[in-house]
């Protein structure tokens, strides 16, 4: 038996309990008439040349021996009637004909062939038996092994596997007995019963206390069922086991709840050890997930800077740059990121992304042909048809109408959900040349090939309100909240309009209302939830939803509402203040423009 067994659960297994059908296997008869070759080939051999073979050294316990038979003509026939028995459906009779030859021959091979048909036919029960059965007749087998303690556990035998996972532990080397520690906490992980698999795996490695990774195995077995006090108290024993251990650091991070008690064991540990780079990694990761980017961003620049062409630093300081809007920052490190992938490619790693954004940036410093030739870069794939559509977009901004189509006509859509995609990509090209009729034919013909679609009909209502057919639009809406009665946008685009008319307002509330109670905490809907209420004349309200919009998204449209509200409840200052701001962000936003003209106002 090989002295460390990495302790798995089969695919066949993951099968079992599957839609999949099982991998295919060698057939019982097959594996019958392999018998006497094997055998012959096995007793000719000297003892080196079989352990090469097996791809084991002299020093490893030897493979278990074949019995030594000859296929009798009954067998053979029996093995073939169970073979067809299995292809008709017919799994009991093949499966029990399997069972009983393996019995008579003492062949191992046909008791796993047995287990497999009753894999096949999602029977664990008889899979279980048949694989000890198997065990049995082939003790030294890890395969059977991995079998065998797979099925225990999932059946929820676990004292039936307590004795084979204490004799792994003892017969695993001295540096290798720390990885069967871990090996044995993820096995005992797909036990459902997960206090009896804690106390298992606590029993299991009860002798092995002065290793630090018995201690974070039961922590992360203590994390799983739920007591998070015990797994910090395991994690905490690791770490004063051995102080510097990283992984140690990152699971005691893990179990800790607090995000910001986690964050704090992650940069003690790299006060004491600032060399640790997996900790170093998963501190600015845990630093992103909690919006502090300034200092993300120091964390990856401090692993950057021990290795200058890191391709997850590169990539994650131009990200975080580019949040910071630091587009300077963000153009350097994403450049160097995909000359650094260009170089040395890397089948895990997708550059799309980086095209994106370093073309976005290129956009907002008005360099169009910086933007398509980053563009250009984009190669078939999950983010091509974006990419395109981004290309036409620049181009129809240029001017150049006719040229925008031609790249959307070239792309070849992958069915319909694409082909809407580019429709109302066309569309919106035509609107922003101030060509709205044209969008809108775009998009009435689009919708007479996919009359259901509830985007097609958003952007149609959008068309026409801009073009101030407003009976048009209400009816698209309509349409779209009849198709899809939680789709948010209709309600809220509905309600908005109303209230922008100042028509209709306890309509346009309720319409707002219902969008809001499906998406709580959209900025755009506050934005029109405050709109509305400002309009019924409730203007402290109107400012409290504003302001909270605002907070979640600093929008140039935000704003300006949030703007004249204050200049009516006469707080000018602050008003120009929030205008400044959307001057800045948005220079030629029309609700700023008509809202400065209308109180005479010039910033």
């Amino acid at each position: 038996m090989k002295n460390l067994l990495l302790i798995v659960t089969l695919p066949a297994i993951l099968a079992a309990c599957a839609t999949q059908s099982p991998r295919p296997a060698a057939s019982a008869a097959d594996t019958a008439a392999q018998t006497a070759s094997a055998d012959q080939e096995t007793s000719s051999a000297s003892p080196s040349k079989t352990a090469a073979r097996n791809g084991r050294t002299l020093e490893e316990k030897p493979e278990d021996p074949l019995p030594n038979l000859t296929l009798s003509k009954d067998n053979l026939y029996r093995l073939l009637a169970a073979e067809l028995a299995a292809q008709r459906g017919d799994w009991q009779a093949a499966y029990a004909t399997v069972v009983a030859v393996a019995q008579e021959t003492r062949d191992p091979r046909l008791a796993k062939r047995a287990a497999e048909i009753a894999l096949g036919a999602k029977q664990p029960a008889e899979a279980l038996n048949a694989v000890r059965l198997w065990r049995a007749l082939a003790p030294n087998s890890d395969e059977a092994a991995q079998y065998y303690l797979s099925f225990v556990l999932l059946g929820d035998n676990l004292a039936e596997a307590k004795p084979m996972l204490e004799q792994r532990m003892r017969e695993a080397r001295e540096p290798t007995r720390g990885m069967m520690a871990f090996q044995l906490q993820r096995l005992l992980s797909r036990a459902k019963d997960k206090d009896a698999a804690f106390s298992l795996l606590e029993d299991v490695l009860a002798p092995y206390q002065n290793l630090p990774e018995s201690h974070l195995a039961l922590a992360q077995s203590a994390f799983n069922k739920g007591d998070g006090e015990r797994a910090r108290s395991e994690a905490r024993e690791a770490l004063r086991i051995k102080p510097d251990m990283e992984l140690a650091a990152l699971t005691l991070a893990q179990v800790t709840a607090d995000r910001g008690d986690a964050d704090r064991v992650l940069a003690d540990f790299l006060k004491r050890y600032p060399k640790s780079r997996d900790v170093r990694v998963a501190h600015a990761r845990m630093l992103v997930e909690q919006k502090q980017y300034e200092r993300a961003r120091s964390e990856f620049g401090l692993l950057l800077k021990e290795q200058p062409n890191d391709l997850t630093a590169l990539f994650a300081l131009g990200i975080l740059s580019a949040q910071l809007n630091d587009n300077k920052s963000a153009e350097k490190y994403l450049t160097s990121y995909v000359q650094n992938l260009s170089a040395q490619p890397d089948e895990e790693r997708d550059p799309t992304q980086a095209y994106m954004l370093l073309a976005q940036i290129a956009e907002e410093r008005k360099d169009s042909e910086a933007a398509l030739r980053w563009l250009s870069q984009v190669e078939p794939g999950e983010g091509y048809l974006g990419a395109q559509i981004r290309r036409a977009q620049i181009i129809g901004k240029r001017g150049d109408l006719e040229g925008a189509r031609a790249v959307l006509r070239e792309i070849k859509p992958a069915g319909e959900r694409e082909q809407i995609q580019l429709i109302i990509a066309e569309a919106q090209i035509e609107k922003d040349a101030n060509k709205t009729p044209a969008a809108m034919q775009t998009v009435k013909d689009g919708l007479t090939r996919f009359p259901q679609s509830t985007d097609l009909l958003y952007e149609y209502a959008m068309l026409a309100e801009k073009a101030s057919q407003y009976e048009a639009m209400e009816t698209a809406l309509r349409k779209v909240i009849q198709l899809a009665p939680h789709n948010q946008n209709a309600y809220n685009a509905l309600g908005y309009s109303l209230a922008e008319r100042n028509i209709r307002l306890p309509e346009a509330q309720s319409l707002i209302e219902k969008a809001l109670s499906l998406a709580p905490d959209d900025p755009f809907i506050l934005d029109s939830m405050g709109w509305v209420q400002f309009r019924l004349g409730r203007l402290k309200e109107a400012e409290a939803s504003l302001r909270r919009a605002y907070a979640m998204r600093p929008d140039a449209e935000i704003a300006v509402h949030l703007g004249e509200v204050l200049w009516v409840k006469g707080q000018r200052e602050d008003a120009q203040r929030f205008w400044r701001d959307a001057q800045t962000k948005d220079p030629q936003n029309d609700a700023l423009k008509s809202t400065l003209a209308r109180f005479n106002v010039r910033l």
